[in-house]
């Protein structure tokens, strides 16, 4: 199909290529003409339940049946439940500090924590990841859930201590919301639509996380130093709040702010001793139980309610809510913005899952993954939950602390199921200012995205935009739209560099057959009478000038306005002639000149096409091609391509790039750049090559 110097072979080659391809061609027509009775078999074969099928099934969709029998008790069950208790002692107090993103009562956190580690325990099939609440998505969530109480009618500054404040409303909107993310996740599972994962690119989940984060960090801030200010909605939300926050600051809480400034030193103190000494310790010191249960106990006894005004948490009720079927209604008017809430979870979850499993050799189905996240969505919003994820913090401390299999994630569930049977009164007297202390610290890693800014720039100054423009986005316009900005912004750099790729001419290496960008490299040596084009993308109709004016620059000729400049100079020697004018318009002799088709300028006679980075070709691609070709043949300038995928050749064939003759492919299509250079020194270029 390519030229090659021994052209018979080839040939003969060929010619079995092409009759191969007759021969599938003919059996995949042949296929076509039976896809009715293909189609209906399969339909058949679908829709047949037989119990082997159901077992399949079953087996599939509850994947603990599957890997629970072969549990290695005495091998496995330490470090399960060793990871399993200290995830539920990290689990409790970020519960109860997570509802304050939500705008949820505690207990909604904690319902959350206990069904979906129940829930993952069945369906999920990473035996690593940590699923359950995240502040990003407890941040989504209390964003709509603040949005549709204002158009309730309620004041989002009212106490929800007080009988003013509805909190039932706000969780009714959360189990909606839950319900119809869960529903958009299960679909996309059965659609198989996890592709849409691929858009989201570390650049754009990193800086939608950075940008989140700051906003979490800003909701946090009235809470750390005691002050009443209206709660923000809307595009803006970061800026009005910390023009509220300043307005506002005469009026902080002394007993808050001190509150806040002691737990702030203790968690960040105590979390950086446990990074830098981690190898180390067995388990990661439990600093936000510790910091809880003492800031409990001095709130209680000192009355910091009563004495100083101190927001407190108020009433957790014990035991189980009975479960109630999320409003439909509801459901209608957040189906919108449960949308991105289902993505960012499933791929959050899809991400740490691919993550832990790559690192202990096992493998997942992201498939299922979503089916899990999907139905731990589902299932507990009807048992007064929100939104769950997995979290890379949990995560990183479970794979730790020596987890094995998801039994962990059950051991996990009986330590909340123990708060919440048990203990939750006692956390009545907990103030806000500690839980908004513990949120702000666990940011810690994502705020520090922005001391990899530097290295980030020196590795890819595009990502690092992305990065930049998602985090602004996310940060001073809103979660949901930072993060279409970030994929849509991500798409069109991608386009963008297609639309001006990098371009160069390429000279040889020294004593090789290998051809390098004569700009980057030193000591490439020039090939006479050709210039060789390398374009560096896909070909496609967004940058074809682009192609045409990056080669007539480096090659230093246009050839169309060579051509039009050659007949304007025709046209002048036609007119000296007809006058008896024996002197052309150059003030020579008509014998002393001829009419030149290669001027002096042209320092060339092939041009050598490196097609090795044009992944593919459209019709505007072809085109331009069959332009180039045309146009310099006019100049007597032969065009060879090197290094053409299959895909481009068939492209072209189906273009007519060839003619109609494809046998002129043998001169116009090489291997190598170094056999159409070849080529190009050893053959008398003809006048004009036939195509």
């Amino acid at each position: 199909m390519l030229h090659c110097f021994a052209s018979q072979p080839l040939e003969a080659t060929r010619m079995e290529n092409t009759t191969s391809a007759c021969v599938l061609m003919e059996r995949k027509t042949h296929v076509k003409m039976n896809r009715k009775q293909v189609m209906l078999a399969k339909l058949r074969k679908s829709c047949s339940c037989t119990p082997q099928k159901l077992k399949n099934f079953l087996m599939d969709f509850l994947p603990v049946l599957q890997w629970l029998p072969k549990y290695k008790c005495k091998e496995y069950i330490w470090g399960d439940v060793m990871s399993g208790l200290v995830i539920g002692i990290i689990l409790v107090p970020q519960a109860i500090a997570y509802s304050l993103l939500a705008g949820l009562k505690p207990i909604y956190s904690l319902y959350t924590s206990f069904f979906a580690n129940i829930i993952y325990f069945l369906m999920g099939t990473s035996r690593h990841v940590s699923v359950g609440i995240f502040s990003l998505i407890s941040l989504m969530v209390g964003q709509v859930v603040d949005r549709e109480l204002l158009l309730a009618g309620f004041d989002l500054n009212d106490d929800p201590n007080t009988t003013a404040f509805n909190f039932t409303i706000a969780g009714m909107n959360a189990e909606s919301l839950t319900f119809v993310a869960g529903v958009y996740q299960v679909l996309m599972g059965i659609f198989r639509l996890g592709f849409i994962s691929m858009y989201l690119s570390e650049a754009v989940l990193d800086g939608f996380a950075t940008g989140a984060s700051l906003t979490i960090l800003t909701a946090q801030v009235k809470y750390l130093i005691g002050i009443k200010i209206p709660r923000s909605q809307g595009h803006g939300m970061l800026v009005i709040t910390w023009i509220n926050v300043f307005r506002n600051i005469s009026q902080a809480n002394i007993c808050d702010v001190i509150t806040s400034a002691i737990c702030i030193l203790v968690l960040v103190t105590a979390k950086e001793l446990g990074d830098r000494y981690k190898h180390k310790l067995k388990f990661p010191l439990p600093t936000e139980l510790v910091v809880i249960v003492l800031a409990t106990l001095v709130s209680h006894y000192g009355k910091l309610n009563e004495v100083y005004a101190s927001s407190v948490s108020g009433a957790i009720p014990t035991g189980f809510i009975p479960p109630k079927v999320p409003p439909f209604n509801l459901m209608l008017r957040v189906a919108v913005d449960a949308l991105p809430l289902a993505i960012v979870s499933f791929v959050f979850t899809v991400s740490l899952s691919e993550m832990c499993a790559k690192k202990y050799a096992y493998s997942i189905k992201a498939n299922q993954e979503m089916f899990a996240v999907g139905f731990c969505n589902i299932i507990p919003s009807f048992f007064h939950s929100f939104a769950t994820s997995a979290a890379l913090a949990k995560t990183l401390v479970k794979t730790s602390t020596g987890c094995q299999t998801q039994v962990s994630g059950v051991i996990s569930a009986m330590v909340v199921l123990l708060v919440l049977l048990f203990l939750a009164p006692l956390f009545y007297s907990l103030q806000k200012c500690v839980l908004a202390c513990i949120i702000i610290v666990s940011l810690r890693g994502a705020l520090r995205k922005f001391r990899d800014v530097p290295s980030r720039y020196h590795v890819n100054k595009v990502d690092t935009f992305v990065w930049i423009v998602t985090m602004s986005a996310s940060a001073l316009i809103s979660t949901e739209i930072g993060l279409l900005v970030g994929i849509v912004f991500s798409l069109l750099c991608i386009i963008v560099r297609t639309q001006r790729p990098r371009t160069a001419l390429l000279g040889q290496i020294q004593d090789t057959n290998f051809y390098e960008d004569d700009l980057e490299y030193e000591n490439l040596s020039s090939i006479p009478k050709v210039k060789i084009f390398r374009f560096e993308a896909p070909l496609y109709y967004a940058n074809k000038d682009y192609f045409l004016k990056s080669l007539y620059r480096l090659t230093n000729l246009d050839p169309n306005l060579e051509v039009a400049r050659r007949k304007k100079y025709e046209k002048k020697e036609k007119r000296h002639l007809k006058k008896g004018d024996h002197t052309t318009a150059n003030g020579l002799g008509i014998g002393e000149t001829t009419l030149q088709l290669v001027p002096k300028q042209t320092d060339f006679q092939a041009l050598v096409v490196d097609c090795s980075s044009i992944l593919f070709l459209d019709t505007t691609g072809v085109n331009t091609l069959k332009e180039i070709l045309k146009d310099y043949r006019d100049l007597n300038i032969s065009v060879l391509l090197a290094c053409c995928n299959p895909s481009v050749i068939d492209s072209l064939k189906r273009g007519g790039y060839f003619g109609k003759d494809f046998g002129s492919m043998r001169e116009m299509l090489f291997y190598s750049i170094h056999n159409a250079v070849q080529f190009a020194k050893d053959q008398k270029l003809p006048a004009d090559c036939s195509v």
